[in-house]
């Protein structure tokens, strides 16, 4: 019987048979209000010894593993980058994109400009790119496939779901530090009571996403209103 992680891998390689290298890709904050979003690619060396496969034997979608097994995998995927079993890279969509070009297309570009990094410490250019979702990365000149709740079932795009959570992760829990009274520590920046809450009493930052709080302060204007 196949285990989860052969059967992530095994993916890859059957999408993988007329070229030299499958890229998988995903981002991980999309939704909430604060905070920018994050897309990672991870590109595996083909053939892979079996001690890897163990080393990765947690690897599924980032949002099935606990914090701590994400945290595991993150650091066992940058030892395999570190050791050539990997090629990685984690980029960074600031909220200021968001605004300005929407989430969809700045999660879209955060996914481009990861596999270009990736493709371009590659040997060859022919390779397959494995997109997390129904939407192709716009401006592309790569052979692009989508995959639908592809985290749970790409190894490639498993691996890079977990990078891009737990860079943003990281990423909010040291802001949080700066912004304590919005709990981005726990919440990730994403639209809990808690946070919205803290909205209606401290305001927005900079680092809240002001289309994503429309309805907000909107409905904080109105309830503002009626007192008058």
């Amino acid at each position: 019987m196949q285990t989860k992680v052969q059967e992530l891998f095994d993916y890859d390689v059957n999408n993988s048979q007329s070229c030299d290298y499958v890229i998988g890709t995903d981002e991980a904050g999309r939704g909430p209000g604060a905070g920018p979003v994050f897309a990672a690619a991870v590109c595996f060396r083909k053939n892979l010894e079996n001690d890897v496969l163990q080393q990765l034997a947690c690897l599924n979608d980032s949002k099935q593993l606990t914090e701590k097994k994400r945290e595991e995998l993150f650091e066992t995927l940058q030892e395999l980058e570190k050791s050539g079993k990997c090629i990685c890279s984690v980029q960074e969509g600031s909220v200021e994109q968001i605004d300005k070009i929407n989430i969809l297309n700045t999660s879209l570009l955060c996914m481009k400009l990861a596999c270009e990094t990736v493709i371009s410490k590659l040997s060859s250019e022919s390779i397959q790119v494995l997109v997390d979702g129904n939407k192709i990365i716009k401006n592309f000149s790569y052979a692009q496939k989508t995959v639908v709740k592809g985290d749970s079932k790409s190894a490639a795009i498993a691996a890079a779901s977990i990078l891009a959570k737990v860079s943003r992760d990281r990423f909010m829990i040291e802001l949080s530090q700066k912004y304590p009274e919005y709990k981005w520590d726990k919440n990730k920046g994403y639209l809990s009571s808690e946070h919205i809450s803290a909205i209606k009493e401290y305001g927005v930052t900079k680092w809240h996403r002001k289309k994503f709080l429309r309805n907000i302060l909107d409905k904080q204007k109105e309830e503002q209103l009626t007192l008058f």
